[in-house]
């Protein structure tokens, strides 16, 4: 299916048409080693970090932390501002990091006339976290021309899953201004 983008996404084994991919990742084996960058976008984490300022985002204490070619990851710390009355990691801050990973991921992937906005999020929340930090990482399950799927993986200090979350995005025209 082509996107309105010009991106034409064929499933997680395939390489988009930007890649230096040989004859050799014709066969599905050959291409799952192939790296496949997804995002179309080139970007920083400081200018990601730099949009972040006076929101949500900042006032968490969210920080992005890596951009691979088809994830992004970023910490959040388990302090005052994102713990409930009970001294656990809030549910909702969890479903924040979430959303804010998967909506920037996803806009990593479209045009510039183009924008993601989320249309449905869950989340399972599968351990408590009392205090350090967590660190999500994004990747996406679906990248096509009208909607995007992303799943979130939350993670405590130790590595161990704390929140799965899989996000739904919209590619909407962005608005002029």
């Amino acid at each position: 299916m082509e996107a309105r983008s010009g991106l034409r996404y064929l499933g997680a084994m395939s390489t988009p048409p930007d890649s230096q991919a040989t004859s050799q990742a014709d066969t599905p084996a050959a291409a799952a080693s192939v790296p496949r960058r997804l995002f179309r976008r080139s970007t920083s984490l400081d200018h990601l970090n730099s949009l972040s300022r006076d929101t949500a985002i900042q006032a968490l204490g969210i920080v992005f932390t890596e951009i691979g070619d088809s994830h992004l990851q970023a910490t959040m710390p388990v302090d005052g501002r994102t713990v409930q009355p009970y001294g656990l990691l809030h549910g909702g801050s969890s479903v924040l990091l979430a959303e804010t990973l998967g909506s920037s991921a996803g806009n990593l992937c479209v045009d510039e006339d183009s924008m993601c906005v989320g249309l449905e999020i869950n989340a399972n929340h599968l351990r408590a976290v009392r205090d350090g930090t967590v660190t999500g990482t994004a990747t996406a399950l679906h990248v096509g021309g009208r909607t995007q799927v992303w799943e979130i993986r939350i993670e405590d200090a130790r590595g161990r899953l704390a929140c799965i979350s899989r996000l739904t995005l919209a590619v909407v025209p962005r608005p002029q201004m």
